[in-house]
């Protein structure tokens, strides 16, 4: 599975069954899971949610005390095998077939440089998810970004149920996508990508290209939601609280800081190499133990050592 399934977390699984998490967000940012105890929509300690996972499948060892934590498993149960959903990034043939296939599909990008507006949502969940769209000021975006050869794509959380209201007169700029399936796809397309406590960031940043986090409720996001990390040391990219900076950013988005997105990188992958299917799949195949005999796969530090060679720098 690769989300929040209640209908599976009942279930008693049994011996020779894995139920394997691969979920839908690389590394970790903001707090999910049991690592909200106590905060608004966060579960009780008594919640069977996610304990039954036998695996659960992370992009690097330096997550998995905080997919453990959230998920309530040991962390003997994290593997640090990568994710799947980013080996596209590294098949230059496929991302020229997607590339391609958008450019039919959304024509109105071909030459335009393209700007990306993926937020998360705001509210303490799926029933009661918004975005607070005031914050766009339509009129200075456009009039600062249009005539420069820029678009802006809306691409809104699918939890979020309300949407933007793009005015008629700037429509030929601003576009709604937020129904098109797959960020991954856009992600290639986009010149620039605006965000602010997504985990879009990881996947965006291995085409080391700038994202902008514009997040104007910082501390009371803090306050509601928190994160593993310390947000302003974590984010590999600009931190703007204005449509001004923002707009600012925008138009010097070919500045890109590649020495920290190369850090954010080394940090959160364990491995940049596209493999992370077949490691996925080689473990599915030839690894039969069961998780508590692989009890002496972990070093001193309690990181899993891949039976394939993966070793500690």
């Amino acid at each position: 599975m690769d989300d929040f399934y209640p209908l599976i977390y009942p279930l008693t699984i049994r011996n020779e069954i894995d139920l394997i998490q691969v979920w839908h967000a690389v590394g970790a940012f903001k707090t999910f899971g049991f690592s909200r105890v106590g905060m608004k929509g966060g579960p009780k300690l008594s919640s069977r949610n996610h304990r039954n996972y036998s695996k659960a499948i992370v992009s690097s060892t330096n997550v998995i005390s905080n997919y453990a934590e959230g998920f309530g498993i040991d962390q003997q149960r994290v593997l640090p095998l990568g994710a799947p959903r980013t080996d596209m990034f590294f098949d230059e043939n496929k991302k020229a077939d997607i590339k391609a296939r958008l450019l039919t599909e959304l024509p109105y990008l071909k030459g335009e440089k393209v700007i990306l507006f993926a937020p998360t949502f705001r509210g303490p969940g799926q029933n009661t998810a918004y975005y607070p769209f005031d914050w766009v000021d339509y009129e200075a975006l456009y009039q600062s970004l249009a005539s420069e050869g820029f678009i802006f794509l809306f691409k809104i959380h699918p939890f979020v149920k309300n949407a933007p209201n793009i005015p008629y007169e700037y429509s030929d700029f601003f576009y709604d996508v937020s129904d098109y399936r797959e960020v991954n796809d856009l992600l290639l397309l986009s010149d620039v990508m605006i965000t602010d406590y997504s985990s879009v960031v990881f996947e965006y940043s291995l085409l080391h290209r700038k994202t902008i986090f514009f997040a104007p409720d910082l501390s009371e996001y803090m306050a509601n939601r928190n994160f593993y990390v310390d947000y302003l040391d974590f984010i590999p990219g600009p931190h703007v609280l204005d449509t001004k900076h923002l707009i600012e950013e925008i138009k010097d988005f070919e500045n890109v800081d590649q020495k920290r997105i190369d850090s954010f990188l080394k940090y959160y992958y364990d491995d940049l190499d596209g493999n992370a299917t077949k490691r996925f799949v080689d473990m599915l195949e030839n690894n039969n133990t069961k998780n508590s005999e692989l009890a002496d796969e972990f070093n001193e530090d309690g990181k899993w050592l891949p039976k394939w060679g993966w070793t500690q720098e």
